[in-house]
């Protein structure tokens, strides 16, 4: 075991914590395989145990469960005896809340953090400043689902105009920096289609037809883009409307793109001059166009997903064999 520096005085050495009874988490015990702690934190545990056997809420208590928190932020005994103890002394919470910015930076994908500050915050009814710490750990990792999901309980929760009105501006800044953020086109769906309009726009046809305007330029722009591809399926799916509704433009990249000037169609953005083409997940979907259309266009789809499998997607091509198989299962 390692030797504790010389500035570090465990709870056992120090005169104020005399009054508590430590518990060993081992006590009567001789488990097969235990996991060896440092000194200073199976010291601190110890007496965190006395203290939650007699119940005790103090300042004390504050000090040690900061202590536990910082050496091991997952310990969710911890941190639930940490909120029951701020909320019986009647501790300033907005304090809390700013203390505990550190931890939810430095350990952004511990769940434990994340939840103690949404309690906190059910009790302040304050969540506006939650908003800008959110945006500030998204600048570390704009893909952390913690921080996405917390995000969205906050928005859902309060369920505030003034949260609301600046969130399409947020997300639209996190897809211009990332096209290929699967996390922020899934809030972008979250804001505008699951949560209900709230950029002000009440027509639901105007706001399918900007957010398919939307997604098409972006996949102009980066035809593989799966998160793309899955937003523009969600907003049918989401909508009910057909697939064959976009059979246009999603035609333009299931082949090489030709030599020659385009003719300019906004509603069906060509692929960037670059573009890697054909796009497997442009394929994927023509074929669902013309598995749902059924009849003579079955062939069609069963053609498409060979040449998946055969050629252009390769790595799933057991996936593809058996879309095949399955259609012609149902079929017989």
């Amino acid at each position: 075991m390692p030797s504790l520096p010389d500035d570090i005085l465990l709870y056992s050495q120090r005169q104020e914590w005399s009054d508590v009874q430590p518990l060993e988490q081992y006590e009567g015990v001789n488990p097969l395989a235990p996991i060896f702690y440092t000194d200073e934190y199976k010291d601190a545990t110890n007496y965190f145990r006395g203290i939650v056997k007699t119940g005790e809420k103090s300042e004390r208590v504050l000090e040690l469960t900061e202590d536990i928190i910082r050496q091991n932020p997952a310990h969710y005994s911890a941190w639930q005896y940490r909120y029951e103890t701020l909320i019986a002394l009647g501790a300033p919470l907005d304090k809390e809340l700013k203390l505990m910015e550190g931890f939810a930076i430095k350990y952004m994908k511990t769940y434990q953090i994340w939840h103690h500050r949404r309690l906190l915050l059910m009790k302040t009814r304050n969540p506006e400043p939650e908003l800008q710490l959110i945006a500030k750990i998204l600048q570390v990792d704009s893909k952390n689902y913690h921080t996405w999901s917390h995000r969205q309980w906050l928005l859902a929760h309060f369920n505030q105009d003034a949260l609301w009105a600046g969130e399409l501006d947020f997300v639209q800044e996190m897809l211009n920096a990332d096209l290929r953020n699967n996390s922020a086109w899934h809030h972008r769906f979250f804001v505008v289609f699951q949560s209900g309009i709230r950029d002000g726009e009440e027509d639901r046809d105007r706001v399918v037809k900007r957010e398919l305007t939307y997604v098409k330029q972006n996949i102009s722009l980066i035809p593989n883009n799966m998160s793309a591809w899955n937003y523009l399926r969600g907003i049918l799916d989401f909508n009910k409307l057909p697939y064959s509704t976009l059979t246009s433009f999603v035609q333009l990249y299931t082949h090489k793109r030709e030599n020659g000037g385009d003719v300019v169609d906004l509603d069906n953005p060509p692929p960037d001059a670059n573009a890697d083409l054909p796009c497997p997940m442009a394929i994927e979907f023509m074929a669902d166009v013309y598995e749902a259309e059924g009849g003579e266009s079955t062939p069609k789809a069963v053609e498409l997903w060979k040449s998946l499998a055969e050629e252009h997607d390769a790595i799933r091509r057991k996936y593809w064999e058996f879309r095949c198989q399955e259609l012609g299962i149902a079929q017989s």
